[in-house]
Parts: structure tokens; C-alpha cells; sequence
């Protein structure tokens, strides 16, 4: 069942204050595109999130790749971007550990990403301790709303995420409707009446794929079918395209498909 309501409308209804603010930023910024930037220096970082920071809602990193990591270098710049440009900051950690070890993981180390990260996600290997590890965490750091994905389905060739697994995952998430606010999936996930947001990466205008087993589907295909966010990386920025064309166009194509999903066009 593919969610017709606008973003606005269930943003006043949603559990999660996380959620609800994320809903509201996309209508206010008439986006859906979530930016993954994965880039290997801070400099990298800051410089295409500042270029695609107007057309976005969510920028998704994956923090320990950067290689001249520091919080105050990197983070802290990073958390002056997204009030710059109003959104809201992804960490693609995939926990997928013990409940007490992604506790450790969560909210110490050398990135702390319960401190800046508004949502981050897990997979559901482990079991339900994974989401209360990481929900204590999270109010045991910081006392602003944070939020969890869990991945229900990947966009790679040959992935193992799919059927009874994709169904568990789904009924770990429902053990915490207020911290779990969604999935990473490939189409809309059975509501049975509680509103999970559904974001999906391989999300492409121009590729198909890639060498390394990356499939990519077109921006209708995967908003129609249910997605509320798209995430894009290398159509962002690779392959010498630029980053600020690009995220228009993928901005208006993502938001286009959704009024079209909506009825509002």
C-alpha cells in the first residue's frame, strides 16, 4: 500500500518528533532528495554539501571514511551547513551488532555519532537488542530527538536482504514505533496502520549500474511504488557533473513524482 497523504499531513500525526520534522522540512524545501556524499577528505565533504545543501532534506554520510576526521573539523562545520541550508543529517553506519556493543559504538569512539547524527540506521541480524542499545544510547547523550532506519532491503546485486529476512527486520522495527521511523528498502513497506517513512538508495536518471554490483532505478519508479526519500550519490556528483545541476534536477524530479503519487498533479 503506497502512502498518498502529503508530508505536511502526516508529519502532524507521526510518533516520532525526528520524523515529524523531517516531514515538514521536505514540504518547506520542496524535496525529497537525500544527498549521499561519500568522499574520502572533510574539505570534499563541506564543499559539495555546500553546493547541494539548497536542493536537499537529508544528507547521508559515512563518516569513517573520511580520512582527516576530527569533531570539531569535520562535525562541527557539517552541523553549520545543515542550519544554513535546513537539513537534517543521515550517518549510514549500519550498526549490526549486540545491543551493548552498538551502544558503545552509537554514542562513544572516535565519532560519536549519537552527539551530531540525527538519524543513523542497523540491520536487523541481531535481533531486537540492536534498537534498544541504540535508543539508550541516544537518550543517554543527547537530548535532542534522534531516529533509526532499519534496513529492510538493499539496492546490490546478489543481496541477502530480502523475503523472511526483509520480514523480520520489519517486525524488529515495530517494537519501538517511536525510535525506528523507518526503513531502508526498495518499495513502500505494509503499514498495518502506523506510518513508517521508506527511503531508497540506487536511485538514477542517467546509470543503470556500476562494476561493483550497484543497480540503480528511476526516480517515478521508486517514488510511485512508495519511497518518500530518494537518496542519489554519484548522479550527484560523479563522473565530473555539477553537484549544484545536479541536485536541481534531482530535486524537481523526485519532487515531481511525488505530487504526481499525492494526486496534487
Amino acid at each position: 500500500m503506497v502512502n498518498t497523504q502529503t508530508y505536511t499531513e502526516r508529519a502532524s500525526s507521526h510518533p516520532s518528533a525526528v520524523a515529524q520534522r523531517l516531514l515538514k522540512l521536505m514540504d518547506e524545501k520542496k524535496s525529497n532528495l537525500c544527498a549521499s556524499v561519500d568522499v574520502k577528505t572533510t574539505s570534499e565533504l563541506l564543499a559539495l554539501i555546500e553546493k547541494l545543501g539548497p536542493y536537499i532534506c537529508l544528507v547521508k554520510t559515512h563518516i569513517d571514511i573520511i580520512d582527516d576526521f576530527t569533531y570539531e573539523g569535520t562535525v562541527v562545520p557539517l552541523l553549520a551547513l545543515a542550519k544554513k541550508h535546513n537539513f537534517m543529517i543521515f550517518e549510514d553506519r549500519k550498526f549490526a551488532d549486540i545491543g551493548n556493543t552498538v551502544k558503545s559504538q552509537y554514542s562513544g569512539g572516535v565519532y560519536k555519532i549519537a552527539q551530531w547524527a540525527d538519524i543513523t540506521n542497523a540491520h536487523g541480524i541481531t535481533g531486537a537488542g540492536i534498537v534498544k542499545g541504540l535508543k539508550e544510547a541516544a537518550l543517554e547523550t543527547t537530548s535532542e530527538p534522534r531516529g533509526l532506519l532499519m534496513l529492510a532491503e538493499l539496492s546490490s546485486k546478489g543481496s541477502l536482504a530480502y523475503g523472511e529476512y526483509t520480514d523480520k527486520t520489519i517486525d524488529i522495527a515495530k517494537t519501538d514505533k517511536e525510535f525506528v521511523i523507518g526503513f531502508i528498502a526498495q518499495r513502500s513497506v505494509e503499514f498495518e496502520g502506523f506510518d513508517w517513512l521508506v527511503m531508497t538508495p540506487g536511485v538514477g536518471l542517467d546509470d543503470k549500474g556500476d562494476a561493483l554490483g550497484q543497480q540503480y532505478r528511476t526516480v517515478d519508479e521508486v517514488v510511485l511504488t512508495g519511497t518518500d526519500i530518494i537518496i542519489v550519490g554519484r548522479g550527484l556528483f560523479g563522473k565530473g557533473r555539477d553537484p549544484q545541476v545536479e541536485g536541481q534536477r534531482y530535486r524537481d524530479a523526485g519532487w515531481n513524482a511525488y505530487l504526481k503519487k499525492t494526486g496534487r498533479i
